[in-house]
This record gives C-alpha cells, sequence and structure tokens, in this order.
C-alpha cells in the first residue's frame, strides 16, 4: 500500500464498521460533499421526466418532447458536475456556478426545472460549491499559532527598546541656572540725565575754588 494511502488503512484496535465510519467522515470534511450531493440530486429529475411514461387510470401520458435531449444534456452534467466537487475539490468554484446555471436553464428547457423539484437542490448545491474551503493545514495553523505568540510575546520587549532609543535621540535639556536679581538696568534716558549733570557740578566746583 502506497504513502497516499496511509489514511485509509485501519487504526489498531479498529473493527471494520468504524474503519467505514472515519473514512466516510475524512472524505466528507475534505470536499464539498453536501454541494455536490445536491447538484446530482438535482440533476435526476431534470433528465427523467422528459422520458418518463407515467400512467394515470390506465392511460399512459408522456412526457417527451424536442426539448428532451437538452434536459438529458443538463442532467448529466449537473450529475458530472457533483462527481467534480466529490473529487477534484480544486475547482469547486467553477462546478457551483456552472450548476446555477444549469439549473437556472433547465427552467424553460426541461419542464420548469424537472416541476420544480431540481430548482432548489441546484441553487442551493451551487451555493454550497462555491462558498466551501478547505481546511487549514494542521501544521500551518500550529506555526501560524507560535508565530502570533511569539510577536506577542516579543512586542513589550520590542516597545521599551523603541522608548529607550527615542530617549537616547533626544538632546538633554538640564533646566538653566537662576541668576539672582542684580537690579534693574538704567534706562537710556536716566543715563543722559547723569552724564549732564557731572559736568555742571564739575564746572560749579571749579567756580567755589576759584
Amino acid at each position: 500500500m502506497s504513502s497516499a494511502l496511509a489514511g485509509l488503512r485501519p487504526a489498531e484496535h479498529e473493527n471494520p464498521a468504524q474503519w467505514v465510519r472515519r473514512v466516510i467522515r475524512n472524505f466528507r470534511r475534505t470536499r464539498p460533499f453536501y454541494g455536490g450531493l445536491l447538484a446530482m440530486m438535482a440533476g435526476v429529475p431534470v433528465m427523467y421526466f422528459p422520458y418518463a411514461k407515467l400512467s394515470l387510470s390506465g392511460m399512459t401520458v408522456t412526457m417527451a418532447t424536442t426539448a428532451g435531449a437538452g434536459s438529458l444534456i443538463i442532467g448529466v452534467l449537473l450529475v458530472v458536475l457533483g462527481l467534480t466537487a466529490w473529487f477534484q475539490p480544486a475547482i469547486r468554484v467553477f462546478s457551483g456556478v456552472a450548476t446555477t446555471l444549469l439549473t437556472l436553464v433547465s427552467i424553460p428547457v426541461s419542464n420548469l426545472a424537472g416541476f420544480g423539484m431540481a430548482l432548489l437542490p441546484g441553487l442551493i448545491g451551487g451555493g454550497l460549491m462555491v462558498a466551501w474551503a478547505p481546511l487549514p493545514e494542521p501544521e500551518a495553523a500550529d506555526a501560524a499559532g507560535v508565530a502570533t505568540a511569539q510577536s506577542v510575546a516579543t512586542a513589550p520587549a520590542a516597545t521599551a527598546a523603541t522608548v529607550t532609543a527615542t530617549a537616547a535621540t533626544e538632546p538633554a535639556t538640564a533646566p538653566l541656572p537662576v541668576v539672582p536679581d542684580q537690579g534693574a538696568p538704567a534706562h537710556p534716558a536716566t543715563d543722559q540725565a547723569a552724564e549732564g549733570t557731572v559736568p555742571q557740578q564739575q564746572s560749579g566746583d571749579r567756580k567755589e575754588a576759584r
């Protein structure tokens, strides 16, 4: 058995019923299972009613029309798209969009989408296939969790380093010393007046000396 089928091997102390349940559960969780199932369910009435022969009170009613070939093609395509979504999940978006369009086309082509029996399953199945997304890988999720924890742990240290670097780059601004008051400076007018009075006093002194 190859390594690709290692996940399908029976586990130890596992009976066949448990193994089948585990395989089906893994198959259902790793692909748009219900979207593909609804698409296949929508394809059955679309391709069945145009070729069906119903008997009512001993009278055979045939609903085959000239659009019977188109109904058959639409029904087969819906089934194929459902299987594609199961076994090729990578193209699930294309399968979902094509399922929705074919379901809408089957309304005028195939007896109102199989008398309405294929309308809701086809639209819901197409939407489920488009909206489905695979689960993240366990290793990737663990790596993302470790990276988040490391970033959270290093955030305070980075903040402290940033604050320290900012404080180191800022210039040291010490307060200037307070100079005691040495008196108000003399006004220019007062100085001129003082200069004018000094010579007069000196001339007066000279006259007294004479």
